[in-house]
């Protein structure tokens, strides 16, 4: 299984965004997709129709080893999701006198089989919850707005990557750039795409995922992007960058 945490600690750069439609858009390319919401604003979960309330389990539950994760998995649309709930926003404090904390969901994860690639969407900070998804996968991505301050973010980021990879995780690999809410009319965006380039060469896709109101309008349906508008500017660049995701793991 392919294991990958989209992760970026500012917010409204299309962390989750990004979580939600890649996820359906390697489902709709032929991948079992596992999709595990780790963020407590449980944006991921909502997005998708799911209401904590109305589940008997979430990933609260199962860090704390209430539950097993198989038993709160939900199917919808072609994609598996581990939901969250408000609750987790409690995990750094409770969790934080546990032995071996950074490995809970590394644990958790242990028998989860038979899925071509996990997603974990992560909160947007560099807490306890993040540094358990880099602890359990092989993969980042990050998700950066193509504007000037989306950059000053990725120093810390990068800095706690290598202190987990260094101690936790030696596999941990930053493999993939995504930049969101791209106008090529703007000179600006055009700059910020040419400075990641400069600095990360080819971990930046190719792909850019252009700004589109459709994308922020699919949630409010409990949808992906392809259920919602399967012909929106979105779900093309989507599917775009899912052929290159796909490629680089083959290659």
């Amino acid at each position: 299984m392919r294991t990958i945490s989209i992760m970026n600690q500012k917010g409204g750069v299309g962390k989750t965004t990004s979580s939600i439609n890649i996820g359906a858009g390697l489902a709709k390319l032929g991948r079992k997709v596992l999709l595990l919401d780790l963020d407590p604003q449980a944006h991921l979960s909502y997005s998708l129709g799911l209401q904590a309330h109305e589940l008997p389990s979430t990933m609260y539950e199962v860090l704390r080893g209430k539950t097993d994760l198989s038993l709160i998995l939900v199917e919808k649309d072609g994609l598996w999701i581990a939901p969250s709930s408000l609750n987790l926003s409690a995990a750094d404090i409770e969790l934080a006198s546990l032995p071996g904390r950074e490995f809970l969901l590394l644990e958790a994860l242990e028998n989860v089989k038979g899925y071509d690639v996990l997603l974990v969407d992560c909160p947007p900070n560099l807490g306890l919850l993040s540094i358990n998804a880099m602890t359990a996968t092989r993969e980042i991505f990050i998700p950066l707005q193509t504007e000037f301050l989306a950059l000053q973010s990725l120093g810390k980021i990068l800095e706690t990557v290598q202190t987990v990879k260094r101690r936790l995780n030696k596999h941990l690999e930053v493999t993939g750039i995504i930049c969101t809410r791209y106008s090529r009319q703007k000179r600006l965006n055009r700059e910020v795409v040419q400075k990641i380039q400069e600095y990360f060469g080819d971990k930046l896709f190719e792909t850019k995922i252009r700004e589109n109101i459709a994308l922020a309008e699919a949630p409010s349906f409990g949808q992906d992007i392809f259920h919602y508008r399967p012909d929106s500017h979105g779900a093309e660049d989507y599917l775009s960058l899912c052929k290159e995701i796909i490629q680089r793991g083959e290659s």
